[in-house]
């Protein structure tokens, strides 16, 4: 294999396989940082002698092997305990560094709880959220910090300080590595998904920057949310979440024109919705129910998703349903935000001037002063009640807030047809 084909090889297996070394290797030494430097340093071997001695039958087993022994390394250097030492080389000498059985077993021991305390980890609150984020995606997305970087726009430096100072912190608060238990657990978990919900908003509409969306963070936030419904199979926010990101992903490849222009949910091309994640959402959604979560927030919201994916054309929306699943949501988890969405369904359902109403209701609210999607609704209330120089105000007030290019232009765009009549 060329040397090029191999380190292919190596960063698709990395991809796979750094969460999993990690976790196990911070189930040994107790520090998530420590486990993620001595995980990079087998990587660096792997770089230098894959493309030589060929890639292993079991690449992951071997990355671990690599790792454990320098860990034994690690610990024989800080001179700890001395049978903590003894289980370590006990435990690499019955493993065969290639070709062995054992290996699978090996890796695979405690791997589900690993992961999950590693995801607890790293969305930990002693954590700021920008830390949570991008520990998230270095240690379970696989991403690098030049990936990281370019898909929330901001400078390589502040990514790489962001997971040093996650690091630190974990060490320095002495934060375990464990998954909470009883009252501590219900808590943490809407922390960790509320996470893992972050990323997918970013890249489904991008908070900044040239592009409408970053499709690469939806699918590593999709990845993450089916590690936990794999590891909390019982938790009915997990599945109402993973089936809210897999229906809202499904509209990806209509949401822009092929020269990245916006296409608008009521105008998109529904035969090029992807309709096995929907299929898929549809039944996790099904499953959150079954759970008894089908008013969690997650699952409400992927109720209301499911509500334009079943509906084949957009007049067959039922916004009445959606207008009544936002009600229901703004009960559960209230929220001028939700106030909005559920505005923008009572005009689809009732007519323009009942939403307006709603609208206006809310322009006193200072969680909204800034919030860009206000006169960005109002100003389309307004078109449609044919009140068009109030909706140019509106639509090119929105342009000046939102800091996405894409979407800037469209709101102008809208501006200017309001001119335009």
């Amino acid at each position: 294999m060329a040397t090029a084909d191999t380190h292919r090889t190596i960063e698709a297996v990395w991809k796979i396989e750094a969460p999993r070394l990690i976790a196990g290797l911070a189930r040994m030494l107790r520090d998530v940082g420590q486990a993620e430097d001595l995980a990079q340093e087998a990587l660096v071997v792997a770089l230098e002698r894959w493309p030589v001695d060929g890639v292993p039958d079991n690449p992951g087993a071997w990355l671990m092997t690599t790792a454990k022994r320098r860990a034994i390394d690690l610990i024989r250097h800080h001179k700890m305990r001395d049978d903590k030492q003894a289980a370590l080389e006990y435990e690499l000498e019955t493993e065969a560094m290639t070709h062995a059985p054992d290996h699978a077993d090996a890796l695979d021991d405690d791997i589900g709880d690993d992961l999950l305390r590693l995801i607890f980890t790293a969305c930990h609150p002693v954590l700021g959220r920008d830390m949570q984020v991008a520990l998230t995606l270095r240690m379970l997305g696989g991403l690098t910090t030049p990936e990281i970087a370019r898909a929330f726009l901001v400078p390589e430096a502040t990514v790489a300080q962001r997971i040093v100072r996650a690091k630190r912190t974990l060490a320095a608060k002495h934060v375990p590595f464990e998954v909470p238990r009883g009252g501590e657990l219900a808590p943490r978990l809407a922390s960790v998904l509320e996470v893992v919900y972050l990323i997918f908003n970013e890249g489904y509409t991008a908070t900044a920057g040239a592009d409408w969306a970053r499709p690469v963070l939806c699918e590593e936030a999709m990845r993450l949310g089916r590690v936990l419904a794999g590891l909390a199979p019982r938790e009915p926010e997990v599945h109402g979440l993973l089936a809210l990101m897999e229906i809202q992903a499904s509209r990806l490849h209509a949401r822009t024109a092929a020269d990245g222009t916006p296409i608008l949910l009521l105008d998109q091309d529904r035969s090029r919705w992807d309709r096995l994640l929907i299929r898929l959402g549809l039944a996790g959604l099904e499953r959150a129910g079954k759970l008894g979560g089908a008013d969690g927030n997650y699952a409400l919201q992927a109720a209301i998703a499911a509500c334009h994916a079943r509906a084949l054309h957009a007049g067959d929306t039922d916004w009445a349903k959606i207008a009544s699943l936002y009600a229901r949501l703004a009960e559960m988890a209230p929220s001028p935000v939700v106030e909005l969405n559920r505005a923008v369904a009572v005009a689809m359902a009732e007519g323009p001037q009942a939403g307006l109403e709603l609208v206006d209701a809310l322009r006193s609210e200072r969680a909204l002063a800034n919030y860009h999607l206000l006169p960005s609704v109002r100003g389309d209330l307004l078109f449609k009640l044919g009140r068009r120089d109030e909706a140019r105000v509106e639509f090119e007030r929105a342009a000046a807030l939102t800091d996405n290019a894409r979407e800037a232009e469209l709101l102008r765009r809208r501006a200017a047809v309001c001119s335009d009549q």
